[in-house]
C-alpha cells in the first residue's frame, strides 16, 4: 500500500530528468551559434539559423500526433526510454558535424525521437494521479523541462570554455546513461479494464471512431486554439530570448544565455508549482478552477511581453522575463489536467499530440519569422506584438471552455 502511493511520485521523479534532457539538449543550440559559426560559416546567418532551429519544430510537430497514437495502443515505459536513447545519441553526433547539412538533418531526427516523449511521460504522469495531485504532478514535471532550458543555456559558457563539439558529446552520453536507468525502475500503469481490452482486437477500430467524435466538438477546436497561440510566445521565448537579451542588454551571448534562461527557468519553476497547487484546490470548488488558473497565467504574460519587446533596461527586461516565466509556468500546469476534463484516458495521448502537434507548428513559424526580424532588426516590437494574440486567445478560452466534469472517465 505504501507503495501504491510512493511509486507515482517515483514515476513524477523518474521523468523530471527525462524532462530535462529533453529540452535541454534542444535548447543548448539556440545559445551555441557564436561557436558554432566558425566553423560552420552559414551559421552566421540568422535567418540560416532560424531555419536549423525550426526544421526541428516542424518534424516534431508532424511526429506529435503519431506519438500520441503510439502512446495510448504500446508500452509507454519502452517508448520513452527509446525516445530518450535515440535523441541522446543524435546529440553526440552532432558534435561530429562538420556542415550545414549535416546538422539540419541531424536537428531533422531529433525532431523525431524527442516528440514521441510528451505525449507518452504526460499521459503515464495523468494515469498515476488523482484530481487531487495530478495539476502538481504535472508541474513539478515541467520544471524538469524548465530546468534543462535553463542547464541549456549553459551551451554557450561550456562551448567557449571547451568546444561546441565536446558540449555536445557529453551531453549526449549522460542521456544514454540515464535510459538504462530508466529500464531498470520505470514502470508502466497498469489499468485492469484498459488490459482487458487490449486482447481484443476488434477495440482498435473505435481509436479512430473517439477521435472523429472529439474532433466534431466545438471544445476540441477550443483547446487547440489555447495550445496553440500562446505556443507562439512560448517557443519565441526558448529560441530567440537570448538573442533578445543580448541585443537589448548590449552583453555577449556567453552571458546573454545563461542569464536568459536561468531567468525564464526560476520564473517559470515558481509559476508552474502554483498553479498545480492554485488548481487543485480550485477544482474542488469550481468545475472552471483549471481553466481560470491557466487564464490568469496567460494573462501575466501580456505585460511580459511588452516589456520584452520594448525595454531596454535591465530592471524591465528581467522584470519582463520573469513575469513571463511565471504566468507561463502556471498556464503549462494544467494543459493535460484540462484535457482529462474533455478526454477519456483512451485518447489522451492521441490529443495531445495533435494539441503538441499545433503547438510546435505555431512555434516553427514565429521561429523561422523573428529570425527575419532579427536580421532586419525588428525582433523586439515582433516581440511585443504577440500580447495582442495572447489576449485574445484568453477571451476565447473563457467563453467557450465550459467542462461538465472534474475528469473525464472511460
Amino acid at each position: 500500500m505504501e507503495e501504491k502511493k510512493i511509486y507515482p511520485w517515483v514515476v513524477v521523479g523518474l521523468l523530471w530528468m527525462v524532462a530535462l534532457l529533453n529540452y535541454m539538449d534542444r535548447q543548448m543550440l539556440s545559445t551555441m551559434r557564436d561557436s558554432m559559426m566558425v566553423d560552420i560559416s552559414e551559421l552566421e546567418s540568422a535567418a540560416n539559423f532560424g531555419r536549423l532551429m525550426a526544421v526541428f519544430l516542424w518534424i516534431y510537430g508532424l511526429m506529435s500526433p503519431v506519438a500520441g497514437f503510439i502512446a495510448d495502443r504500446l508500452n509507454r515505459k519502452w517508448l520513452i526510454v527509446g525516445s530518450l536513447f535515440v535523441w541522446s545519441a543524435v546529440t553526440l553526433l552532432m558534435g561530429y558535424s562538420s556542415s550545414f547539412s549535416q546538422l539540419y538533418i541531424l536537428r531533422a531526427l531529433m525532431g523525431i525521437s524527442e516528440a514521441l516523449y510528451i505525449p507518452a511521460g504526460l499521459s503515464l504522469i495523468a494515469d498515476y494521479h488523482t484530481n487531487k495531485t495530478r495539476s502538481l504532478a504535472i508541474g513539478i514535471h515541467m520544471t524538469g523541462l524548465y530546468t534543462g532550458q535553463a542547464i541549456g543555456g549553459f551551451g554557450a559558457t561550456v562551448a567557449a570554455a571547451y568546444s561546441w563539439k565536446e558540449t555536445f558529446h557529453w551531453f549526449g552520453i549522460v542521456g544514454i546513461i540515464y535510459s538504462i536507468i530508466l529500464i531498470l525502475f520505470l514502470r508502466e500503469k497498469r489499468i485492469p479494464a484498459v488490459v482487458k481490452n487490449l486482447s481484443k482486437p476488434k477495440e482498435k477500430a473505435p481509436v479512430f471512431k473517439g477521435l472523429g467524435m472529439l474532433v466534431a466538438n466545438v471544445w476540441f477546436w477550443v483547446i487547440l486554439l489555447y495550445f496553440a497561440t500562446p505556443s507562439l510566445p512560448g517557443w519565441a521565448t526558448k529560441n530567440w530570448l537570448p538573442t533578445l537579451f543580448s541585443s537589448n542588454l548590449s552583453i555577449d551571448m556567453a552571458q546573454a544565455g545563461p542569464l536568459s534562461t536561468i531567468t525564464i527557468a526560476v520564473s517559470s519553476f515558481i509559476g508552474v508549482i502554483a498553479g498545480g497547487i492554485i488548481s487543485d484546490r480550485w477544482i474542488h470548488r469550481n468545475l472552471r478552477g483549471r481553466i481560470y488558473t491557466g487564464a490568469i497565467g496567460l494573462g501575466l504574460t501580456i505585460p511580459s511581453l511588452l516589456l520584452l519587446g520594448f525595454g531596454s533596461s535591465f530592471i524591465t527586461v528581467i522584470g519582463g522575463a520573469l513575469c513571463f516565466g511565471l504566468g507561463y509556468g502556471m498556464f503549462d500546469a494544467n494543459n493535460m489536467p484540462i484535457l482529462c476534463q474533455f478526454v477519456s484516458s483512451k485518447y489522451r495521448a492521441t490529443v495531445y499530440g495533435l494539441m503538441n502537434m499545433t503547438g510546435v507548428f505555431a512555434g516553427a513559424f514565429i521561429t523561422d519569422f523573428l529570425g527575419r526580424s532579427s536580421d532586419s532588426g525588428k525582433l523586439g516590437s515582433d516581440f511585443a506584438m504577440l500580447s495582442i494574440l495572447v489576449f485574445f486567445v484568453i477571451c476565447i478560452q473563457l467563453l467557450c471552455l465550459r467542462p461538465k466534469v472534474a475528469n473525464m472517465e472511460d
